[in-house]
């Protein structure tokens, strides 16, 4: 089983960008979809974007599709979430996921969470 650290979080103003990183432990990344999942405060964990092993599939939220995008590198066991355009309503807790055989669109079907990552979104 892969063991997932994030990083990349922070505090951005409205209209910028940040990029997240996924780093997994183990020889099976390869094996793994990947997704990303936010929490933000009070609220449910929600389903950010995915991504399937070879990446040839990527799969967004409608509240950040053409704003993010999802991609991962096999050979550094990396996955990142590129976010633009960033809005207030972004801020939360970014958890990277990981699932088999297929991607994980709601939180019920990832194998392994990262423990997350802060994004702030000033106004």
């Amino acid at each position: 089983q892969v063991q997932l650290v994030e990083s990349g979080g922070g505090l951005v103003q409205a209209g910028g960008s940040l990029r997240l990183s996924c780093v997994a432990s183990g020889r099976t990344f390869g094996n793994y979809a990947m997704g990303w999942f936010r929490q933000a405060p009070g609220k449910k964990r929600e389903f950010v974007a995915a991504i399937t092993q070879s990446g040839g599939s990527t799969y967004y939220a409608d509240s950040v599709k053409g704003r993010f995008t999802i991609s991962r590198d096999n050979a550094k066991n990396t996955v990142y979430l590129q976010m633009n355009s960033l809005k207030p309503e972004d801020m939360a807790v970014y958890y990277c996921a990981a699932s088999r055989p297929g991607v994980a669109r709601t939180e019920y079907g990832v194998d392994v969470w990262g423990k997350g990552t802060l994004v702030t979104v000033s106004s």
